[in-house]
């Protein structure tokens, strides 16, 4: 069975969905690792078994020194994918030139709305639709290989329900992605 380890910094929404989707049916969540030793989705990990570890951003120096903690703690477990959901971390070139095998979720159509204010500037751009997108992990943010895109036509919605609608996207389209992923790369490691 293909191994993979989610990152994650925040609620763990999608952490959650992945593994009620995926874990011990297609594929083993063997650890989720955050930068947050704060972050909801700890416990959200924990009630399901997954082993979290917890790397403090805060106690490193400079992003390329947590970087290397990171890296050394996704080589421990050897993974074929690592999954980023919700990681809220610029990764350096420490990160991808060790990690090759590295997805993320984004919440717009890339390449449109980089970074952490995605859903914001989405909502308030002229697009007729929304969307999410899922790539490869990349040096530049948000700039990495599109893998998938799915998307919804706009109507007059509030912000929460642009949100709403943003999340369930997301929770539908990754855990297909995760699969196609590892069914392509079966022959690889991390």
């Amino acid at each position: 069975m293909k191994r993979i380890v989610i990152l994650f910094s925040g609620t763990g929404s999608n952490l959650e969905n992945i593994i009620q989707k995926l874990h011990k049916k297609t594929l083993l969540v063997v650890k989720a690792i955050t930068n947050n030793p704060h972050a909801k989705g700890i416990g959200r990990a924990k009630k399901y078994g997954i082993d979290v570890e917890v790397i403090d951003h805060k106690l490193f120096g400079t992003r390329e020194v947590f970087d290397q903690k990171l890296v050394e703690v996704i080589e421990e477990v050897d993974p074929d994918l690592v999954v980023l959901a919700g990681f809220m971390r610029i990764l350096t070139p420490v990160f991808t030139n060790r990690i090759k095998n590295a997805i993320n979720i984004h919440p717009s159509l890339l390449p449109l709305f980089k970074g952490a204010k995605a859903i914001e500037q989405s909502y308030h751009s002229d697009m007729k639709v929304a969307g999410v997108t899922v790539h490869w992990v990349s040096e530049e943010l948000d700039s990495g290989d599109i893998i998938d895109q799915a998307c919804f036509h706009r109507e007059n919605e509030s912000f929460e329900e642009f949100e709403e609608k943003i999340h369930a996207l997301e929770h539908e389209l990754y855990p297909k992605v995760i699969e196609k992923v590892l069914k392509e790369k079966s022959h690889q490691k991390v």
